[in-house]
């Protein structure tokens, strides 16, 4: 089992990293009193893989000291139950001007302290549990893109890929672009199986029509070109935590040229180990 327990500050990244993992399979608890740490990994361990990636998000407001949590990982080390501590910081400031933005009450400030003397107060208590971190994030540079991929790139392991959907959609330029894409691709340069009598009323999934696009060479250099430009560029979309990415390959009634290529790219896409839907938004337009 993958347990994972996240700390930190308050306001330095704890939800958006527990939002990340449970994206990429793990099961989320937020505040789960530190006392209950142990029983919960018996149950999950009870469950005989049912629960194989957990993670626990634990603070200040669990209470004041963390001699529970100390505790409870004692018992986790005697159950050997491997765990992974995350740390979460921020430098004063941020945090300041994260809690301002978001009129959010610090947890520590319900005693009458100003948010500043919360802010420090709290780096204080949490100082034992970040000298047990295995990975300490500063996300005061950090864009929740920059966290999420980095957690991604740590957890996700051989599922990496499965991390970020991709969507692969053709259309028609002539019925207007897709809303949603992020990749925009043209190919109403290629040769327009429209105009062939034969052909003009079957589309892009008919073996004969893709047969007839893919005869010419520009179609087999350009698609090979788009190729080379995805395998390079889908890596660096998911590191940059992207989730979901829409690939739009467009020619003039969306049923012929771009149906082949979109089809294609999917195929392709596909094996580069990426979630991966393909979808034809004007193939029933006339």
């Amino acid at each position: 089992m993958e347990f994972v327990i996240i700390s930190g500050l308050s306001g330095a990244g704890k939800s958006n990293a527990s939002k990340t993992l449970e994206d990429i399979g793990f099961y989320c608890v937020d505040n789960m009193p530190v006392d209950l740490i142990p029983q919960f990994a018996q149950l999950c361990l009870a469950t005989k893989g049912r629960y194989e990636k957990v993670a626990l998000v634990t603070d200040v407001r669990g209470g004041l000291t963390f001699d529970g949590l100390f505790l409870a990982l004692e018992k986790l080390d005697a159950m050997k139950c491997v765990y992974t501590i995350l740390f979460f910081e921020a430098t004063t400031e941020v945090l300041i001007k994260r809690f301002k933005e978001t009129r959010r009450m610090h947890p520590l400030m319900r005693d009458g302290s100003t948010l500043l003397q919360a802010v420090e107060r709290e780096r204080k208590l949490l100082e034992p549990v970040r000298h047990r971190a295995a990975y300490i994030f500063d996300t005061s540079t950090f864009s929740a893109a920059k966290m999420r991929g980095e957690l991604i790139r740590l957890f996700a392991a051989n599922a990496r890929e499965h991390s970020m959907a991709v969507e692969v959609c053709s259309f028609g330029f002539k019925h207007g672009l897709p809303m949603d894409a992020d990749l925009v691709f043209d190919v109403r340069f290629l040769p327009n199986p429209y105009y062939i009598a034969e052909l003009k009323n079957k589309t892009g999934l008919d073996q004969d029509v893709r047969d007839f696009v893919f005869s010419y060479q520009q179609t087999k250099d350009y698609v090979e070109k788009l190729e080379d430009l995805l395998a390079f560029s889908l890596p660096l979309h998911l590191e940059e935590g992207k989730t979901n990415l829409s690939v739009a390959v467009g020619c003039t009634g969306g049923r012929h040229r771009s149906v082949a290529i979109a089809k294609e790219l999917g195929d392709f896409i596909t094996k580069l180990g990426f979630a991966t839907a393909v979808s034809h938004r004007d193939l029933g337009r006339r």
